[in-house]
């Protein structure tokens, strides 16, 4: 998995970094198919204090890209109720990618014979 966490207007500090990491292990506990992960964490410049931080992830699996955004007035909320939104996207992709659909006994028997 390639990971890549990048800041805009601010400085990624080791325990961001580190934060981000432990969020994303819950992610990547749920689906182990993930190729690439960007991370981009910024601050806007608006007049009013609240939403100026913002998180936003890429995370491309096989066969789509997941985008989540979030914005929050504290980095790291941001980062949890992103987490939180791009786990429930991962476990909704991963239900629509396994095979729910089973043959009947009936459908089989009449198949074979």
């Amino acid at each position: 998995m390639n990971l890549t966490i990048s800041g805009h207007h601010l400085d990624v500090t080791p325990a961001l970094r580190e934060y981000v990491l432990n969020k994303l292990d819950r992610v990547t506990r749920h689906f182990d198919q993930v190729v690439d992960v960007n991370v981009l964490l910024s601050v806007e410049k608006k007049k009013e204090k609240e939403q100026r931080q913002k998180a936003e992830v890429t995370l491309h699996v096989k066969g789509r890209d997941i985008f989540v955004v979030q914005s929050h007035e504290d980095l790291y909320a941001a980062i949890d109720q992103l987490m939180d939104k791009l786990d429930r996207q991962v476990v909704r992709h991963k239900d629509r990618v396994q095979d729910h659909h089973h043959d009947s006994p009936k459908r089989s028997l009449s198949l074979n014979g």
